[in-house]
C-alpha cells in the first residue's frame, strides 16, 4: 500500500567561517546571511564555524520569526561551532565530542581547543521521525602531508557509529556539515558505507552551482589559491547526506538542499 503523505526538505548547510578577531567582514556576513535564511524560509538551517555565541544569538533573534527553534552546540575550549536553526519544533537534541581531535600544541590550527563533535536533533514532521545531524570533521592543512589524517577517519567512523547507534527509531536521516573530505576519500567512503547515506548532490536532478558540487572555489574572494592546490576548480568537503528508513525514495520529494562553504 502506497503511504498517502510525502516529504520535502528545503535545508541549508554553511561553513560560515565567523572566527572572533580573524574573519573578514564577519559582521557584514553575518547580516547578509539572516537576510537570506529569512528570505529562503528553509526547513532546515545547519552553520558550522559559529564560533562567536554572540554571533549565534544574533541570527537567533533575526530569523525567530522564520526558525523558532534553534540550538547552539557548546564544547570544547571556544566552542564546537555548530548550531542549527527550524522552522519545526525541536523534539530532542544530543551531542557527542569526537574522541581523537588533533593536538593541543598545534595552536596555530586550532582543532583541538574547539572539541570538534556532532549534534543531533529530532523532528516529527508529516508524521515521520526525522534525525539531523550536523557536524565538522578535523581540518586538512596538508593533503600532501596530511598528519591528522588519522584523526579524521577515525572521527568519520565515529559518526558513522553515532548514526547507526541513534537512528535506529528514525524514518528518514540527514547529515549536513563539512566533513573536510573529498568524495573518494576513505573516511567519506566509510561513512557513506556504513551508514547507508546517499549523496544529495548526486541524487538530484536540478542542481545549480559549481562544478562538481564544489564547496570551496577559486571565485570565492576569502579562499586562499595556496589551499586548492592542485585543483584549480575547487574542492567538494561539504556535504547533504540522507536516507530514508522504510519509505522507497520514490515516495519523497526530491531532497532540496544549498551547500556552501568559506574555508
Amino acid at each position: 500500500m502506497k503511504p498517502n503523505f510525502s516529504l520535502r526538505l528545503r535545508v541549508f548547510n554553511l561553513n560560515c567561517w565567523d572566527i572572533p578577531y580573524l574573519s573578514k567582514h564577519r559582521a557584514d556576513r553575518m547580516e547578509r546571511l539572516g537576510d537570506f535564511l529569512n528570505l529562503e524560509s528553509f526547513d532546515l538551517a545547519l552553520l558550522e564555524e559559529v564560533w562567536s555565541e554572540q554571533d549565534f544569538q544574533y541570527l537567533r533573534q533575526k530569523l525567530s520569526l522564520t526558525y523558532p527553534d534553534a540550538h547552539y552546540f557548546r564544547s570544547g575550549i571556544i566552542g564546537s561551532g555548530l548550531c542549527v536553526f527550524s522552522k519545526h519544533p525541536i523534539q530532542e537534541i544530543m551531542q557527542h565530542v569526537y574522541t581523537l581531535n588533533g593536538y593541543p600544541y598545534m595552536v596555530c590550527h586550532g582543532d583541538w581547543f574547539c572539541g570538534k563533535a556532532v549534534g543531533l536533533l529530532v523532528l516529527h514532521l508529516s508524521g515521520l521521525v526525522l534525525n539531523a545531524y550536523v557536524t565538522h570533521l578535523h581540518a586538512e592543512y596538508s593533503r600532501q602531508k596530511d598528519i591528522y589524517l588519522a584523526h579524521r577517519v577515525a572521527q568519520a567512523w565515529e559518526l558513522a557509529q553515532f548514526i547507526h547507534h541513534t537512528s535506529k527509531n528514525a524514518d528518514v536521516v540527514l547529515l549536513c556539515g563539512d566533513l573536510n573530505m573529498h568524495p573518494k576519500d576513505l573516511g567519506c567512503c566509510l561513512l557513506k558505507e556504513w551508514t547507508g547515506l546517499r549523496d544529495a548532490y548526486i541524487e538530484t536532478q536540478d542542481f545549480k552551482g559549481s562544478e562538481d558540487g564544489c564547496t570551496m572555489v577559486p571565485k570565492n574572494c576569502y579562499v586562499s589559491q595556496q589551499d586548492l592546490g592542485p585543483f584549480p576548480f575547487g574542492i567538494r568537503i561539504d556535504y547533504v547526506l540522507y536516507k530514508v528508513g522504510f519509505l522507497p525514495p520514490a515516495y519523497l520529494h526530491p531532497l532540496s538542499s544549498s551547500v556552501t562553504s568559506l574555508c
